[in-house]
């Protein structure tokens, strides 16, 4: 009888994915809790908050998407060249 090597797998949720994760819902939770910027005061030069609080949340989603993938093409490459070293 012969025996079947050990297999290991990696753990689905890493912190680094959990970081994923908050790059991506935080732009969602901004933006659903109306509340939170549903005023006119402060104005930033001349335009009420709802207005620059909403686009200045179109420049952050972009950079958190960018660093979600980012560390997406990270956490992929490490988990293929550890499969990779593994499998040798």
């Amino acid at each position: 009888m012969s025996e079947a090597p050990e297999v290991t797998r990696e753990p689905v949720m890493t912190p680094v994915r959990a970081v994923i994760g908050l790059c991506l819902v935080a732009p969602f939770v901004a933006m659903l809790w109306v509340g939170s910027y549903a005023k006119t005061d402060p104005t930033f030069i001349g335009i009420p908050f709802f207005y620059w609080y909403q686009m200045l949340w179109v420049l952050l989603s972009t950079a958190l998407t960018m660093t979600a993938y980012q560390l997406w093409q990270r956490d992929q490459r490490a988990r293929a060249s550890r499969k990779e070293g593994a499998s040798r």
